[in-house]
Order: structure tokens, then sequence, then C-alpha cells
């Protein structure tokens, strides 16, 4: 089989999709699709040797048993535009290619994130890393705001006078905020790309992040449809149980005390529920 390409996916490339105040995601280029993985597991096989309907069982085998190798060979090439702490959790995916815009080649441009009002919220009480789901009152999210835009006018301007003043860019950037944009072009491989999905369109993935991550998921789904349906049933409306949780789930089944406590015990339940979050309408 030669070249791959998928109709619907060529209409993406070089499109930009808007992510957050001034972000988004651009699909550069692809490599492959459902077909790729198809070849790739059936090598003995020309083209044309199965069915749609046969193509996707065998997707959905490879993925449900974690043959995971076929996958790699479907890559995807991004254009990223995202606030830099955002960017800091993003690199944490190490299995990706990317090269990033320099603050030592490049003079930084005044763009800066402002989260919407809605996502302005109280530090958890019961989630280190996370915030409240209900919003504050109209009085403290312009406090919020406020401070935000004066501290990022304020680093803006000091680096621009530093600037001006003959100063090298590399100790002119040190101060700029987290929240000052940056960009990417990023590359990834499918196999990779399902597991950042699986972890960054996670509810308790910081908000910002689930945005781009539901961005990069909707491109995935029209260049490998077949597999993104078989990830989404298994994977992101599907769950694993250890052996205790099993263990739980006879217990329930007997009508006997569940075994499990504490934070054991919610992380089960959620598992039992589903994650349905993910799968809500995103905010306007």
């Amino acid at each position: 089989m030669a070249h791959i390409t998928v109709p619907e996916a060529e209409k993406l490339l070089d499109q930009t999709l808007p992510v957050l105040d001034k972000g988004f995601i651009r699909l550069v280029d692809y490599m492959g699709g459902d077909d790729r993985i198809v070849q790739t597991a059936r090598v003995s096989y020309g083209e044309g040797t199965k069915t749609i309907r046969q193509d996707a069982g065998l997707i959905d085998y490879l993925l449900r048993h974690e043959h995971t190798s076929p996958f790699e060979h479907v890559i995807f090439e991004f254009h990223c535009k995202m606030p830099i702490f955002v960017a800091r959790q993003w690199i944490r995916h190490r299995t990706a290619r990317l090269n990033e815009i320099s603050g030592r080649y490049s003079v930084m441009k005044d763009e800066f994130y402002l989260p919407p009002r809605e996502q302005i919220s109280l530090q958890s009480e019961d989630n280190k890393q996370g915030r409240e789901s209900e919003s504050v009152p109209v009085e403290l999210q312009d406090k919020v705001l406020n401070l935000l835009k004066s501290d990022q006018s304020s680093s803006y301007s000091n680096y621009s006078e530093i600037l001006d003043d003959g100063i090298a860019r590399e100790l002119a950037r040190i101060n700029l905020p987290l929240s000052m944009y940056t960009e990417w072009y990023w590359q990834m491989d499918l196999k990779n790309m399902l597991h950042f999905l699986k972890l960054r369109m996670d509810s308790h993935a910081q908000w910002e992040i689930q945005e781009y991550a539901r961005a990069i998921a909707g491109i995935v789904k029209t260049v490998c449809p077949m597999a993104y349906e078989s990830f989404e049933r298994h994977i992101l409306r599907g769950a694993k149980f250890s052996s205790d949780e099993i263990a739980a789930i006879h217990a329930m089944i007997d009508g006997k005390p569940n075994p499990l406590e504490g934070r054991r015990l919610a992380e089960f339940e959620d598992k039992l529920t589903g994650n349905l979050s993910l799968f809500e309408k995103p905010a306007e």
C-alpha cells in the first residue's frame, strides 16, 4: 500500500482551530490512518483483501489486547500555540518530537492568557492540584482578572525596556510570566497520542489542557475514525480493575460490605459510574 490519504483529514490541513482566548491547534501533516494500522498488522496481505467491518474488528482487537505497535505507524504533526504553563504540563509526554519558539532568538509577543470568568475558582479542598467546580463571586473574579492583567502588562513593559537598552534577549525574558503564549511544532505517533488524550481529557487534568486535548481528539478522530472509536469504547469509556477492586465487585454481588475505603473507594466508585464529564459539551 502506497501513500495513504484520508479525504476528511485533507480538509483539515492548515486549518486553525482556536483554543482558549489566543491559542490554537493546526494539523500541519499526517502519515497514515486506519488503513495503515491494518496494513502493518496484516503484513502478508495485500490491499483490498478484507472488508471495512473486518478492518474495524482487527483494530478493535489490537487496541483491546494492547497490541499497539501497528498504531505507531500513524503520525501526526501539529502547530500549537498555548500558554507556557500549559506547555510545561504538555511536555511531560516525552514520547513526542517538538521544536519550540525560543526567547533567546526571537522577541516574544505581547500575548498572555486570561482565564474565562467561569474558570476562576477556589482551591479544591480534596484535590491538591485542582480547583473547585463552582465559580467565585463576580467581585473576586474582577479582582483576579485585574491582578493578572496588571502583572502581565508590567512584566512585558519591563521586558521591552530591557530589550531597548540592548540587553541580551536570553536575559530579558527571564521574568516573563507563565501566562505568556508560546508556540511549537509537535509530532507524535498514534499509540502515544492515545495515551496523551487519555490523561489530558480526564476530568482531573487542568481545564486549559483539557481544551487542547479535546481539539486534538477531534482531529485524531477524523484521521483514524475506527481507531478512535475503539479508543473511546475501551479506554475513555472503559475501566481496568485491580485484584482488590475485583474482590470488591464480588463482595457487592454477594451483598457483603465493600472492603475498599478512603481514596481507593472513591476511585473505585468513579470507575463504576464512568467519567461522564469527558463527553459533556465544552464551555462556550
